[in-house]
C-alpha cells in the first residue's frame, strides 16, 4: 500500500480529510482510497476528501478546471469516493491549510473548484469567509423525507440543492436515509436541506449530503437554506445566521453573489498506509 500524508479538519464539524498532492500522482478515479480514508471504523473517518494540487496538473485538465488566477485546485471526493463540484465547509478547511503549510500567505486567495474559481479570505486562526458565487433559485419540487412529504426549492450553488423551509419538527426527521427526490429535476443527484423559517434574521438547518449522507453541516447547504429563507419571506438580499449541528455559519446574500463565513480547523496529521509500530 503506498503511503501518503494527511491532515484532518473540520468546518462546523463537517470533516474532511486533506490529501496534499500538488503534483496530482496520488491515484483517486477509482474511489478505494477515498472510501477507506473517509470510512468511520476502518479509516481515518471523514465526510470526504479534499487533494490539494496544483492548477497545471493532468489532475486539474481532466476535471477541466480553469486555474486562471489560481494556483491551486480543490478536488473534492464525497466519502462515498464520487466527485462534487463544490464544498463551503471543504475550501474553508482547504484555504486554512494552504496558510498553515506555507502555501499562500494570509490573505485572499482564489481557489479552483469544479463549479469555477472561488474568493477565500483566510487567515492563522479566526473565521473564513469565502466568496460562493451566486446562488440560482430553480422550480419548486418536493421531497419525502423519513417517510414525510417536503416542499421545498432548488437552489444551484455550484452543485445541486433542494431547500425546505418547514414548520415540521427539525429533530423528528430521519436524514440518515436517503431522501427520495425527482430525479428527472436533480438527474446527478441533490443535497436536500431540512430548515426553519426565517426568525429575527436566523434559522436552523439540518442537512443530507448526497454521497456522504447526513452531515453535521454543509456550507453550500447553508447557502442554500439562507437563500430559501430569504426568498420565502419576500426578500432577495440579506444577511442569515445558520444554526446547524455542527455549529452556526453567516451566510450574506446580495444581487451579484452569496458569502459565507465560519470556523475552519485543523485537528490532526499523519500518514496513511504506513506500518503502525509494535505496542503503539
Amino acid at each position: 500500500m503506498d503511503v501518503v500524508e494527511f491532515v484532518k479538519g473540520h468546518g462546523t464539524e463537517n470533516d474532511f480529510v486533506v490529501l496534499p498532492d500538488p503534483d496530482g500522482v496520488v491515484d483517486l478515479d477509482d474511489g478505494l482510497l477515498v472510501r477507506a480514508l473517509c470510512h468511520r471504523r476502518r479509516g481515518i473517518g471523514a465526510d470526504g476528501v479534499l487533494r490539494v494540487v496544483r492548477t497545471d496538473t493532468p489532475v486539474a485538465a481532466a476535471a477541466q478546471v480553469d486555474g486562471g488566477e489560481a494556483t491551486w485546485f480543490m478536488d473534492y471526493r464525497n466519502a462515498d469516493g464520487s466527485l462534487a463540484e463544490m464544498c463551503g465547509n471543504g475550501i474553508r478547511v482547504f484555504a486554512r491549510y494552504l496558510v498553515a503549510a506555507g502555501l499562500v500567505a494570509p490573505g485572499a486567495h482564489p481557489v479552483a473548484t469544479r463549479a469555477g474559481t472561488r474568493w477565500v479570505t483566510v487567515d492563522h486562526s479566526g473565521p473564513v469567509t469565502v466568496d460562493m458565487g451566486p446562488a440560482e433559485l430553480g422550480p419548486y419540487s418536493t421531497t419525502v423525507v423519513g417517510g414525510v412529504e417536503l416542499d421545498g426549492v432548488a437552489v444551484d450553488v455550484g452543485n445541486p440543492h433542494l431547500a425546505c423551509v418547514t414548520t415540521t419538527d427539525l429533530e423528528g426527521l430521519d436524514l440518515a436515509r436517503p431522501p427520495r427526490y425527482d430525479t428527472s429535476l436533480f438527474p446527478r443527484g441533490v443535497n436536500v436541506e431540512v430548515l426553519t423559517p426565517l426568525a429575527d434574521g436566523a434559522v436552523r438547518l439540518r442537512v443530507h449530503e448526497r454521497g456522504s449522507g447526513e452531515t453535521r453541516s454543509c456550507g453550500t447547504g447553508t447557502v442554500a437554506g439562507a437563500v430559501a429563507a430569504l426568498h420565502a419571506v419576500g426578500r432577495g438580499t440579506g444577511t442569515v445566521t445558520v444554526d446547524t449541528p455542527g455549529g452556526t455559519l453567516l451566510v450574506g446574500v446580495d444581487g451579484a453573489t452569496t458569502s459565507l463565513t465560519g470556523p475552519a480547523e485543523l485537528v490532526a496529521r499523519g500518514t496513511w498506509g504506513a506500518p503502525v509500530a509494535a505496542g503503539v
